[in-house]
């Protein structure tokens, strides 16, 4: 049961950990809309998560499964994450008086559900689980309830390392003047529309 669930947080830590499209995405929330936005932005990456470690636990065949919804799911992701970079670009280009934000529960929401959605069909996330997590679905079916501990794990294994994330974010941001934030709005939207773009094209093109 420890084993399962210690694997579990093993694949969760090692799934979050590089600093992909979200990860970039996690940080500039976090800089720009605070510690709510950041929290919410990886807690629904996490969520994300344990939702394919749900699936494997299941009894899903996740290599088949992801596979085969793998391009669409690329395209989706892509055009998300290209759409959110545009949305940041857009920080950069505008006058911000008054730091006009939107009503907290909203924007935690928002944070929250695109990216649980983004995760999900993020391209990076899908092989991922399914060359990591594929014999870990074997060794839960033999215990019970050994799949709740599986999918406990995944999902704070990967909550783990986006709270690290977004406190680390939060102390360089007590440390930088309050006009490079807006660089950083121009540098993340960069990443982020380029990413998407990418991604979106590969899908396209078959690759």
């Amino acid at each position: 049961m420890l084993d399962v669930f210690v694997k579990g947080l093993g694949v969760g830590l090692a799934i979050a950990a590089p600093v992909g499209p979200i990860g970039v995405l996690c940080i500039r929330r976090s800089v720009a809309e605070g510690r709510a936005a950041g929290l919410a932005t990886g807690f629904g990456a996490a969520a994300a998560d344990g939702t394919y470690g749900l699936l494997v636990a299941a009894g899903v065949s996740a290599s088949g499964l992801l596979t085969r919804y793998a391009t669409p799911m690329q395209l989706f992701g892509g055009l998300l994450i290209a759409w959110l970079g545009v949305m940041t670009l857009r920080g950069f280009f505008a006058d911000r008086p008054g730091e006009a934000a939107a009503p907290p529960a909203k924007s935690v929401l928002g944070a929250f559900g695109t990216t649980y959605v983004l995760t999900l069909s993020n391209p990076m996330t899908i092989l991922a689980f399914a060359g990591m997590i594929a014999g870990l679905g074997a060794s839960a079916a033999g215990t019970p309830n050994a799949a709740y501990w599986l999918v406990t794990g995944v999902f704070l294994g990967s909550a783990l390392w986006w709270l690290i994330l977004v406190h680390a974010a939060l102390w360089a941001r007590a440390r930088i003047a309050a006009d490079m934030l807006k660089w950083l709005d121009l540098i993340a939207g960069t990443i982020l529309t380029g990413w998407g773009i990418s991604l979106a094209l590969g899908a396209m093109s078959g690759g």
